[in-house]
Formats: structure tokens, C-alpha cells, sequence
């Protein structure tokens, strides 16, 4: 078995797993460091034991490698592996079925941890049809947002590797970009003609009151520009980040301007978000509201907490052909205004 491969494959299901960033890290940081070796010279590292001396490199990474070079599926691996065919949620098994890609993802380029090549090729390994690669806007200078220079720079990777997959999966440029205070978006209207999916989200002063909010949400929404409502309370239920309140603001005005504009809500997948709670997306329903059911990942094997967002819909009863990421990629771009 490839090395480098059984690493990441690990790092993916222990961050499906919610596993602690240090033990992830340690997997990634040890596929880094063997994929600039010759295969031949990984393998005779491995075996007279040279492997163990280099940075980066510890006790139970050697261990994978040194099954992986010997044609082995490493004994950590197959373990994880046989525990990943447990659902990660009961509920919504149809949904998740359904489910087609995922609009709102990130990479190193902005706050998430791995290349695009790897959320892309998770996404595929996963079923994905399409996936948004939505990082964030310029004004989020602590998620290291992207000015339009950089996202120019990302579109073209994007395009490139669109280029090279011949197996019908696309990625598609997207930005998260943020709402601000007066209620426009954080990025050039000249970019965002450029995109495929743009996700609008408020990330600050989410304690303003329900006027201020509420004005700031429908700017966002009302923008030609936005197609989906990211996160929209803001609130943590649980998490390292510990716990947030979630925003005030008037729901049913918000809701139906996201009707009107034909802006789609999102049902956020993260296990610490749960956004919007269940209350809102009745609100959003009876207003008539498209639904997005995204992951929200910032590292492959998070890509696939799209299983709770579907079973959080189930529980909502939001029909499926009112969820965007249930549809296929032409009537998704056509909807876009991409088409």
C-alpha cells in the first residue's frame, strides 16, 4: 500500500471522527515529509529503521509506513476503516442519499488545513458530484481571508484542476464572504461575477441588536450576488471554541427576503454549530425557503459531516427537492444564474 496514501486515508477518518488536531496533524505532517522520498527510499528508510530518525516522524507513523512499504494495510488503518462504516448520524438516510455535493468549504488558502487538491479529492472518494470551494473574504484577516488578487490566483487553480478530471466532478469557485456592518459584501462586485456559488455570512459584532442584524442580514441576502445564507444565528453549541449565543435578528423578515431573492438557507453540518437551530428552519419553511445542507469543512474527513446536516433536515421534514445540494450540477448552476 501506498505510504503516503494509508497516512492521509488515517488523518481523513480521524477528522470525520472529530479527532484532536495534534493526533491528525501528526499523520499529515508525516505524509509531507515521506512524499518528497523516492517510493524505493521510503521503503529502505522504513526498514533499517532511518525512517524513525527523521523530523516528523514518530512511533505509530513509522509503524504505518513500515506496513504500508511491507504490502500491508496498516493495522491503525484498517481499524479506523472498520469503524468508518458506521454512519456518523441514524437519521435523514435518505437524504444523505440524495445528496449530490456541498456548497461551503475551505482550504489552506484561508482558514482551513489541507490543499485543494485533497478537498477535491476527498470529495470525490466520498460520492460528491461538485463541491464548493467557498474560502473566506478579505475582511476576515484572522481566517487569513483572500484579497481579490488571491482569489484571482485560486480561481486558476480551480480551473486547472476542473482541467485535468476527466470523471465528470467539478469544483467550483465559491467564496464565503462576509456581510459587513452596512450590509454589503466583503469582495468586488467584479469578483463575484467570477464565482460560482457565493455564500454570505455575518462573523461579527454577532451581539448587535435585532434592528442593526436584521438591516445588516438583508443587505447580504438582497445583493444579486448572494446565493446562500451561511450560518445564519452564528451560534456554537458546543466545541473547543466553547459556546455562542445565537444572534437576534427578525427571522421571518430575513427569511423572506431569502424567499424573494431566491437565496437559498443554509443548514450548516458542523457538529458545534447546528445552524440554523430546529425553530428557525420551520420559519424558513413555512416562508418558502430554499435550503443548502453544506459541511462547512475545513479539512477533508470533515466533508463528510454532511450526514448530520441531512439528519437534521429529515427531523425538520425540509423536502428534498427543496434542498439545493440535492440537485444535479446544471439545474444547481442554472438556479446560481451560472448556468
Amino acid at each position: 500500500m501506498d505510504a503516503v496514501a494509508a497516512l492521509n486515508e488515517i488523518a481523513f477518518w480521524l477528522e470525520r471522527g472529530r479527532a484532536a488536531t495534534f493526533k491528525v496533524q501528526a499523520f499529515r505532517k508525516a505524509a509531507g515529509v515521506i512524499a518528497n522520498l523516492a517510493p524505493d527510499e521510503v521503503a529502505a528508510r522504513a526498514r533499517d529503521g532511518r525512517l524513525k530518525s527523521m523530523k516528523g516522524i514518530g512511533d505509530r507513523t513509522y509503524q504505518v509506513v513500515r506496513q504500508a512499504v511491507d504490502g500491508e494495510v496498516p493495522d491503525y488503518l484498517a481499524d479506523l476503516r472498520e469503524r468508518g462504516h458506521e454512519p456518523l448520524d441514524d437519521g435523514g438516510a435518505y437524504l444523505r442519499e440524495a445528496l449530490r455535493g456541498d456548497l461551503h468549504s475551505h482550504s489552506d488558502w484561508s482558514d482551513g488545513g489541507s490543499p485543494i487538491p485533497l478537498m477535491a479529492a476527498a470529495a470525490q472518494v466520498l460520492g460528491r458530484e461538485y463541491l464548493a470551494l467557498t474560502d473566506h473574504s478579505p475582511n476576515l484577516t484572522i481566517a487569513n481571508g483572500l484579497s481579490a488578487e488571491r482569489l484571482t490566483e485560486q480561481l486558476d487553480v480551480v480551473a486547472g484542476l476542473n482541467s485535468e478530471n476527466t470523471n465528470g466532478f467539478r469544483l467550483l469557485a465559491g467564496i464565503e464572504v462576509d456581510i459587513l456592518e452596512s450590509g454589503e459584501l466583503d469582495q468586488t462586485p467584479e469578483m463575484l461575477d467570477r464565482l460560482d456559488i457565493v455564500v454570505a455570512s455575518v462573523h461579527s459584532k454577532l451581539r448587535a441588536d435585532r434592528a442593526t442584524m436584521t438591516k445588516r442580514m438583508l443587505g447580504g441576502i438582497t445583493d444579486p450576488h448572494t446565493n446562500v445564507l451561511g450560518h445564519c444565528t452564528g451560534r456554537l453549541v458546543e466545541g473547543s471554541r466553547g459556546t455562542r449565543p445565537q444572534s437576534e435578528f427578525d427571522a421571518k423578515a430575513v427569511f423572506a427576503a431569502c424567499a424573494e431573492n431566491n437565496v437559498a438557507v443554509e443548514i450548516n453540518s458542523r457538529p458545534e454549530r447546528q445552524d440554523p437551530p430546529d425553530n428557525l428552519i420551520q420559519l424558513a419553511l413555512d416562508a418558502g425557503c430554499l435550503f443548502s445542507i453544506d459541511s462547512d469543512a475545513h479539512a477533508p474527513g470533515q466533508l463528510d459531516f454532511l450526514q448530520y446536516g441531512a439528519a437534521r433536515a429529515a427531523l425538520n421534514e425540509v423536502p428534498a427537492d427543496r434542498i439545493v445540494t440535492t440537485w444535479p450540477l446544471d439545474r444547481l448552476l442554472e438556479w446560481a444564474g451560472k448556468s
